[in-house]
């Protein structure tokens, strides 16, 4: 690029410069493959739900599985999607290349590594263990590294030396994505790398899975809390507004019309700036986090449907003058279709938040349904529109290789979004109903659990064969971008273009008058305000909106954060609550490393049907030494809050994790059996403990002896299981293996409540049969 400009003599020279279309590329391709990755391990799962002997091996199971589904959905492909989007819109709406090519190249390679590191550590049952944020510590530190760094860092230098005065909508939409995202991702993973702790301490790391492991410095309530307002706030900032920026710039484009209105997009932006991050409790409507909270963030998302729709008028009266053109257009149609998805997903988001609605979708399909259709319908057709738009440009070719493939692709995949969505909503809605229906003696209807997994057999089918429409409508969709592609010239053509540096001084001109008359004060400054005349002014400045934006996520969020960490009657103290033993403390970890918070929950709610099947309601002070937490986010097997409570049979359950449909006819749960088979590593127990205590678990001298300790609770519960076999294989010796650590932890699980205080007790047996 060349830069030789100056005012001189009162002329204004021109720069030339070039766009960096081949970062776009690099992007654009990541974008198909890893959306084909996607949905193909999305559709594997499908197939594992209706047909349970698909769980091959221990590391394709459909608990580790899960998570690289999400993951691979969300910052493979709709990452990359992002990415494509941001590079190609943001150099030509500031007619500027990059400010780096070398922080471009950096950013997409240490991205691709991300995922790459995900793909590998996931399905090894190295995780957090919270939703959406999976990833063990080295993988965030890097994802800071690579979002902030070198994306940020570019993007932001990119605006500073832009040569366009006033930034466009969807670069306002990109720089609350960069804000918002860097804040949710900084402060939701905080926590202590359990291999450094063990260094630190001891001058080794007994393994590699210790150095992989790490515990967060918030524990039960504040956890949960802090995850949804992560989670929440990862859809709305990375799903939603940075879609929303490719929204603005590509379909205009697209539709070769302006967009409708300004000024709703001011309104549309702002608005959901400063509303969306409240809106995260409401995922945790009656469950042990405060009700005020929880209610806040209802308020929150019902406010949010005024202006997400407003984003949705908006983007569909741009196709004004030009509906004409949809039905023969492809890229239209995926548009069209995409942003009525958006509308429907931001309808039913406030819908769910209602605590009554909440307390009927909530753990069921619904939520899954939901979720897709907001995953396949807005971003996954968005990113096809935006992906079929860009081919014939970025590759030079005349046109799109087939316009036929490309209708192909769109009603074969929105057959597959309809048969998916249509068949979960059912799913979940029946979940719902059967959990809560009691007969005419007030006893539940369908006391067993399993009764309902086999009612909805028929629906996981339907959704397997939906999901397998979608992936085949994408792999056509990649053949005919290959095919386009393929036409490409030898040697892409670089345009040059030319414009003038921005001016250092610059008059915004005299602010408008007000256009009312014999009015007060008040009315004319409103009126001032309202022709957007100050906005105008922010959109030259790029520092400034940024702060503003960081302005209004913060004050949200610690508005929020600080009473739920700070105010005790938060979370009651209840005396019997007492720290995992280190046996149990390696058995929770089993159980989140395999992905059963995918399937289970551990948090009863108040809500009479839940207590009649699973016992009483989960109480805030139960959790104290949960890190992570694990209430979960579905049932696809029952609540397992009160389990050793309910089912505390060590020989039951050993014969459950080696057989499940042996055990309970009709499960659809995989064999843990590869635990009966592994060695439980005692040494690393020890810095696990240490660990914890550092956090502030009150463990005394168990910190020293956390070895010997598990040691000899295993053999306790090894026996257990051979006084109460009832034939199932026993691989000896049996308190060496894994399997025995996950049983401790089950056993464990909500019996604290019921236990009886250490001064009660000796008070007890002083006194005898009093």
């Amino acid at each position: 690029m060349t830069a030789i400009q100056s005012e001189v003599g009162g002329r204004t020279e021109l720069e030339s410069f070039s766009y960096d279309d081949a970062i776009v590329r690099k992007f654009f391709w990541a974008t198909l493959i890893w959306g084909i990755v996607a949905f193909l391990v999305g559709v594997i799962l499908a197939f594992q739900l209706a047909f349970p002997q698909f769980n091959l091996i221990p590391e394709v199971a459909f608990g580790r599985l899960r998570p690289l589904h999400t993951n691979a959905a969300i910052f493979a492909f709709a990452g990359n999607a992002i990415f494509t989007a941001v590079y190609y819109s943001t150099q030509r709406l500031c007619k500027a290349r990059m400010w780096s090519d070398t922080l471009s190249k950096l950013h997409f390679w240490g991205w691709q590594l991300i995922i790459v590191s995900a793909a590998i550590t996931l399905p090894l049952g190295i995780t957090q263990g919270k939703e959406y944020a999976e990833l063990e510590w080295p993988i965030d530190l890097a994802i800071a590294v690579v979002w902030l760094g070198f994306f940020g860092t570019n993007f932001m230098m990119t605006l500073i030396k832009r040569r366009e005065r006033h930034m466009y909508v969807a670069l306002w939409f990109y720089i609350a994505s960069l804000v918002a995202v860097t804040i949710l991702h900084v402060f939701n993973n905080v926590w202590i790398p359990i291999g450094v702790v063990e260094f630190i301490k001891t001058g080794e790391i007994t393994s590699a899975s210790n150095l992989m492991k790490s515990y967060p410095v918030y524990a039960g309530v504040q956890d949960a809390f802090m995850q949804w307002w992560y989670g929440h706030n990862a859809v709305a900032f990375f799903l939603t507004t940075p879609f929303l920026g490719l929204m603005y710039y590509f379909l205009p484009k697209a539709a070769n019309r302006p967009v409708f209105s300004y000024k709703l997009s001011i309104i549309h932006f702002w608005s959901l700036v400063f509303i969306y991050i409240w809106a995260g409790p409401h995922h945790l409507h009656y469950t042990a986090l405060p009700q005020w909270a929880s209610t806040l963030g209802m308020v929150f998302s019902l406010m949010l449907w005024m202006p997400s729709w407003g984003g949705m008028i908006n983007g569909l009266l741009t196709l004004r003058g030009a509906w004409h053109k949809v039905a023969a257009d492809p890229v239209l149609k995926f548009f069209v279709v995409g942003v009525t998805f958006y509308g429907m997903s931001t309808f039913e988001g406030p819908l769910l938040s209602v605590k009554t609605v909440n307390a009927l979708s909530h753990y069921t399909d619904w939520t899954i349904a939901h979720v897709h259709s907001g995953t396949l319908g807005w971003n996954s057709f968005m990113t096809f529109g935006m992906l079929y738009w860009l081919a014939p440009r970025l590759f030079q070719a005349k046109s799109l290789y087939s316009m036929k493939l490309a209708s192909m692709h769109f009603w074969m995949g929105t057959i597959g979004i309809l048969l998916y969505v249509i068949s979960i909503y059912t799913a979940g809605i029946t979940q719902g109903l059967m959990w809560r229906a009691f007969d005419e003696s007030g006893s539940l209807m369908y006391p067993s659990f399993i009764e309902t997994v086999t009612k909805l057999m028929p629906f996981y089918w339907i959704r397997a064969i939906g999901g397998t429409l979608f992936l085949v409508s994408t792999c056509i969709g990649g053949y005919n971008l290959i095919m386009t592609w393929r036409n490409r010239p030898a040697k892409y053509e670089v345009p040059v273009h030319q414009a003038p540096a921005l001016s250092k001084h610059y008059d915004d001109g005299p602010p408008p008058q007000s256009r009312l008359t014999a009015n007060a004060g008040i009315g004319h400054a409103g009126d001032r305000f309202l022709q957007g005349h100050w906005h105008r002014r922010w959109e030259r400045l790029p520092v400034r909106f940024t702060v503003w934006v960081v302005i209004a996520v913060s004050v949200a969020s610690v508005f929020e954060i600080i009473p739920t960490f700070l105010i005790k009657s938060n979370v009651t103290t209840i005396s019997t609550v007492q720290p995992y033993t280190p046996l149990e403390v390696a058995g929770r970890d089993i159980y989140i490393a395999e992905g059963c918070y995918n399937c289970h929950s551990q948090m009863i709610r108040p809500i009479y049907a839940e207590t009649q099947r699973y016992g009483d309601y989960t109480k805030p002070g139960e959790t104290v030494y949960d890190r992570p937490f694990q209430w979960g986010s579905r049932r696809i097997g029952p609540d397992l809050g009160r389990e050793g409570v309910t089912n505390p049979n060590a020989a039951w359950h050993y014969g459950h994790f080696i057989d499940p449909p042996g055990t309970v006819g009709g499960s659809i749960m995989p064999s843990y059996e590869h635990l009966a088979q592994k060695d439980l590593n005692y040494a690393e127990i020890q810095a696990r403990v240490m660990g914890l205590a550092m956090l502030g678990t009150p463990y005394g001298e168990a910190v020293k002896s956390a070895e010997e300790l598990a040691r000899a609770q295993a053999v306790e519960i090894a026996e257990q299981i051979r006084t109460g076999n009832t034939g199932v294989e026993i691989v000896e010796p049996l308190e060496d293996k894994q399997i025995i650590a996950l049983i401790a932890y089950m056993q464990r699980l909500g019996t604290d409540l019921y236990a009886v205080p250490e001064a009660e007790g000796e008070e007890i047996a002083e006194g005898g049969d009093q």
